[in-house]
């Protein structure tokens, strides 16, 4: 008689068995039964979670006070009131008491020559000396009370209170919308070869280092094709020519443009077709203008940034990064590019040879890795030949990753960053990167991204 007979996996005696597909053992009836009410009582289990979470989601939309940090900014709100009312209290007394002092030293002046009066008139001996005195000293009391703005009002612009804003990760739609380029490689007006640097002005209107043109172009909001700026007048040395540029400033107010010229070793102002060299012979690679009217030129030779007030390049500026030959220690650089300085002057450099993002506090001796550092890679801790980089408001790192497809953001002192756009492998498609080199945002936030071999800008529109 054949045996049909396997062992049951709970009871491990050999019986009619049969299988489950889910986890593959095999069990007996009695045994089947049971397993299948214990995957009821899983399912259960698992339902009973959804409901209360399905509730916990209602609860959060009839009454978002419960919220956490709601209820922080309604402390904060009543403690910050508190405390004004304090403040505000503590003035007023100080004016009735200040007040309260004036009034009795102008009486008592007052009392004084009220008696002086009495005397004078009671011995009914006076003068146009004794009226004339009386007159002055009775118009310096009246003016004395009448001008008592000896008690006045300061505010101080620093705050008393702490103020607090809402960090909210910022998120992007991830098809870009392209808004320059995207017609191929080329150097017709509706084309792009290689764009490094770029920036947009407070109209939308995007400024590019066409740097394969040897161009400058502007492209205006919403416009099919660009308009040479500077250069475009083939690759050469002559000054109404450029040679790979590779970013620029733009002054909105004069409409000057200040470019760095990488392959004529040169930073280059243009203004209304008219040319000025401003610093010769150095290596420029990037640069970066700050609120006070500095200027910083990355040099990918020299592995430094240097910092020269505008309007005075008779000089060699001064090193504020690097500078201590090429090398990976905190105080060197390794083929520095793209730079960003905040209202501290800190300057943020993406030291591109070494795969990391260092921070130069001002007159600092050596630099701060604040994104990357980790070797070349594609994880959330590291970076391959990162390029450009812009610090928001809540000092978040947007750094374009360029051999990785990606735009990232990292939060200082976080060991990974997050993967802003991008990240879908190379391509060319609306959710994919193609060599991300410039970064930009406008006055809504909307994120650009200048794509090295995709030959366009992408525009990400602002979610929230």
């Amino acid at each position: 008689m054949a045996n049909n007979k396997t062992q049951c996996f709970t009871c491990n005696k050999d019986k009619i068995t049969y299988s489950c597909r889910g986890c593959s053992q095999e069990f007996c009836l009695i045994h089947l039964t049971e397993h299948q009410q214990i995957l009821n009582e899983d399912l259960n289990h698992i339902i009973n979670n959804y409901d209360e979470f399905k509730q916990g989601i209602n609860e959060q939309k009839q009454n978002p006070q419960n919220d956490l940090l709601i209820k922080q900014i309604n402390q904060w709100e009543t403690n910050s009131i508190e405390i004004i009312k304090q403040k505000a209290q503590t003035c007023r007394e100080t004016v009735i008491r200040s007040s309260e002092i004036f009034i009795n030293e102008i009486e008592e002046k007052f009392n004084g020559l009220s008696e002086q009066i009495k005397q004078i008139h009671g011995e009914n001996e006076f003068n146009e000396i004794n009226l004339n005195y009386l007159n002055n000293q009775l118009r310096k009391i009246t003016e004395e009370l009448n001008n008592s703005s000896n008690i006045s009002i300061k505010e101080n612009s620093q705050s008393f209170i702490n103020e607090i804003s809402i960090i909210s990760p910022k998120k992007w739609k991830q098809n870009g919308i392209t808004v320059a380029g995207g017609n191929g490689e080329g150097q017709q007006s509706n084309q792009l070869n290689h764009p490094i640097g770029m920036f947009i002005d407070k109209n939308k209107n995007i400024f590019i280092a066409d740097t394969s043109n040897h161009r400058i172009v502007e492209w205006k909001c919403s416009a099919k094709e660009g308009q040479i700026i500077a250069g475009g007048n083939g690759q050469g040395t002559r000054m109404d020519q450029l040679n790979r540029p590779t970013n620029m400033i733009v002054d909105q107010q004069d409409h000057s443009i200040i470019i760095a010229d990488q392959w004529n070793r040169r930073v280059i102002r243009w203004l209304n077709q008219n040319q000025q060299i401003l610093i010769d012979n150095i290596d420029c690679s990037r640069l970066a203008i700050d609120q006070y009217g500095f200027l910083y030129v990355s040099d990918w030779k020299k592995n430094e940034v240097r910092r020269w007030k505008m309007g005075e390049y008779n000089n060699e500026g001064i090193v504020v990064a690097g500078g201590n030959e090429e090398g990976n220690k905190l105080n060197q650089l390794n083929d520095p590019t793209f730079i960003f300085v905040d209202e501290e002057q800190s300057v943020y450099v993406s030291d591109t040879g070494n795969h990391r993002v260092m921070k130069w506090r001002k007159d600092a001796k050596e630099g701060r890795i604040v994104a990357g550092g980790n070797g070349k890679g594609r994880n959330l801790n590291q970076l391959h030949y990162p390029q450009g980089v812009i610090v928001d408001d809540l000092d978040q790192i947007y750094v374009a990753d360029w051999w990785n497809h990606r735009v990232m953001r990292w939060c200082e002192g976080k060991e990974e960053g997050e993967i802003v756009v991008g990240g879908n492998g190379q391509g060319n498609e609306s959710n994919q990167l193609n060599g991300p080199f410039g970064l930009s945002f406008d006055d809504e936030g909307h994120l650009y991204t200048a794509e090295r071999w995709n030959y366009r800008i992408q525009k990400f529109e602002i979610i929230v």
